[in-house]
Order: structure tokens, then sequence, then C-alpha cells
């Protein structure tokens, strides 16, 4: 490969991702032209993806496009642990019927991103199942109490004198013997998990490996374009939604966030992204861009017909102004014969609180009757029947009693 191959290649594997260590050492790996082994490993704690978990997976693909090999790991041994990254209490381990119910659910989902034909599934049990305790024991005094609190969460946890199990000292170091197993010559994860895939590189020097390069992603913001996406904060878009839901979620990020989302799960090339960016700058209206988006990311999780048929149901009922034929019902409650507007909003589920109902509205995400609110101390009577909007998606024949 000529040298501008190489640094194509690695303009590639770093494409939106949040940090990448060692890149000397990636590019002595790249040059000898074998395919690399990619590691990333996923906890089965819950049976549905989200976008956000495709980030990583969305990285594999493009080295797998690139020609090496996804290890796609199920970790059915360190679910059983509990991964404690990120949290400030210890989170409850999985049983073995949860983990394995959980697993098969990945494992159908996957194969939505990844090249089936260049990856392989393995599961962090195959090899854990064997340990004995003095292996364990081995593994464990490969570092100290000390090294453990250098971790952001295990540190905050003992300074605020919260509990801290000693099988969640485990985690990390199963984690980490995971990439010796595998032989991982890189190591795909969120920014929550760096501490981990750096355990990673410590054990392969300890057992005398290479030590593997880590790639950090960061973690994809939610519709709300503020907090992580999540299915607890209801700002997520499931891999399994339906078509139209997925493609009405995708229209309603922001410009701004449409930008990230393209960089993190679009496949179009980084020149054709620049290039929109370009036009939008020239004048060219970002909708056009969103939709591209959205088509592709519903056609990669249903087909391509239903991504045609999702924009012909966006267009008819958004921008020609039809209202859905299933719009819900719901009656809301007054106080002293009047509702403000947030609690009317929340009453009738269209927000999950008064603070949300709030900051949509000063985002100009609120309509009644088909015009937009502006005034956050806005009062309704009793006996008022609204047809109510919350951005592009959400809407609700209200009345007021």
């Amino acid at each position: 490969m000529t040298e501008m191959t190489h640094q194509d290649t690695l303009a590639q594997i770093k494409r939106g991702a949040h940090e990448l260590l060692l890149e000397g050492d990636l590019k002595q790996r790249l040059a000898s032209g074998r395919p690399l082994r990619v590691k990333a490993g996923f906890d089965p704690t819950a049976p549905d993806l989200h976008l956000g978990h495709t980030v990583l997976l969305n990285k594999m693909r493009q080295l797998q496009d690139l020609g090496h090999h996804a290890l796609f790991l199920i970790g059915d041994f360190t679910g059983m642990i509990g991964d404690p990254s990120g949290k400030n209490t210890t989170r409850p381990p999985l049983s073995r019927e949860q983990v394995l119910a959980n697993a098969q659910s990945y494992r159908d989902q996957v194969f939505k991103v990844l090249d089936p034909d260049r990856t392989e599934i393995v599961f962090n049990s195959t090899w854990m199942d064997k340990f004995s305790a003095v292996d364990l024991i081995k593994l464990a005094a490969t570092h100290t109490v000390a090294q453990m609190l250098e971790r952001d969460d295990f540190g905050k946890r003992y300074k605020s004198n919260q509990p801290i199990a000693i099988h969640e000292f485990v985690y990390p170091l199963v984690q980490g013997y995971d990439s010796v197993a595998l032989r991982a010559d890189i190591e795909l994860g969120g920014t929550d998990q760096k501490f981990n895939l750096l355990m990673g590189r410590e054990l392969q020097k300890h057992f005398g490996q290479p030590a593997q390069c880590v790639l950090t992603m960061p973690l994809l913001e939610g519709l709300d374009g503020v907090n992580k996406m999540s299915k607890s904060l209801g700002n997520y878009v499931g891999i399994t939604d339906a078509p139209q839901d997925m493609f009405g979620k995708l229209m309603s990020v922001s410009d701004e966030l449409m930008w990230r989302y393209l960089e993190l799960l679009s496949f179009e090339s980084l020149a054709t992204i620049a290039k929109w960016r370009e036009e939008v700058t020239q004048g060219r209206n970002p909708r056009d861009i969103k939709v591209l988006l959205a088509q592709e990311i519903v056609a990669r999780f249903h087909s391509k017909k239903a991504a045609e048929d999702a924009l012909t149901e966006f267009e008819a009922r958004f921008r020609q102004g039809v209202l859905p034929e299933d719009m819900p019902e719901i009656t809301v409650t007054s106080t002293g014969g009047r509702i403000g507007i947030a609690q009317l909003l929340k009453q009738a589920g269209l927000v999950a609180s008064t603070s949300e109902a709030l900051r949509v509205i000063d985002q100009g995400g609120i309509k009644l009757d088909g015009e937009k609110v502006s005034d956050k101390s806005l009062q309704l009577k009793a006996g008022a029947v609204v047809v109510a909007q919350v951005g592009k998606r959400k809407f609700g024949r209200v009345n007021v009693n």
C-alpha cells in the first residue's frame, strides 16, 4: 500500500472517534498488511439495541470493509458480574438465563450492521468458565487496589464512602483478559470504557503479547441533543422501531445534531458529508440532508422500500399538514377551571415533565391547533378542545375538564 492509502485508512478508522491509543502502534500494524483482530465487547444487559449502541458497530463495520476481522464479544460471563462503569452504585448482576436470552437478541440484531461473513461472535464464558480459583487469584495479583481506585467511578465512590464490592474489581480484569484470550490488535469502546480498554493493554503486556491499540468512541447524544441516547430518557431511536417511527424521530433532530449523526451513524464517505456541509453553507435546506440520513438508516434496518414509504408518509403527514388518523383523544384535568400549557402537555403524556414542556416551548416545538406556542404562561379554560403537537411526531386531541 502507498503512504496515501495508509493515511486514508487511518482517517477512516479515526472518523468520529474520541481518542486513538497509540496511533504509531496502529500505523505499524496496518503497514504489516495482515487483517487486524478488532474486538468490541457487549454485556447483554438489555435485549434491544438503539442507534447509540450502533456507533461501535458502525466502526466495526468500517474496519471490516477495510479488510479486518471483527470479534463481536458477548460478555455472558462479565454480564453476570455487572459492569460498574459510570455507576455510583453496584449494578445488580444478571442471572445466567437473562444473559443468554439477551445474548440471543443481540445475535439477531447485530447483523443488521455487521457483515456476517467477516464477523466472529465469541462468548467470554468460553475461557472464563475454565478459570480455576488459582487462575483468578493470579489475575487479581496483577493489579493493586490503588490502581483500581484510579478509575474515576471507583475513586468517587471510595471518597464518598459508597460501597464497592470486591467482585466489581474483577470486572475490568476479566474484560482486559478477554483481549489476551482473543489476541486483539485493537479494541473499541465508549469513552466511559477507557480504563477497561487500557487494562487489556496492560494484561497483554503481562502475558507477553503486543499491547492492543485502543479506539474510544463518543457516547451518542439522544434526540434531545443533550443527554446520552437512552431508552429510560425516551430520547432514543431503536433499531427495531417501525420504519415510520424511525424516520420521524430522525427528522426531528436539530440541524446541528444532524451532522453529528451523519459522522457517527452514516456510511456515507467523509468527502460526501463535507460536500453536503458546503451545500448547506451555500443555501441548501438542511432538511434535504436529514431526509437522506433518515432514509439511509431506515433502509439499513428495514429495507429501501420501507424507507421510501416512510418518506411518503412523513411528507403527507407533516409537510402537507395532514394530521395523523390515529391521533389519540386525551382528557386532562384543570384546577380552578384553568390549566397551564406545561401541565396540559405533561398530563396528556406528550412530554415527560413540565420542565421538558417549557424547554420545548423555548425551542419553538409546541403547537396548538397548528399555531406555534411561545407564551410559557399560557392558560387554557375548562371545556377547551385543542390539537396539541410536540415536535414533529407527537400529537393529541386534548379535552380540558
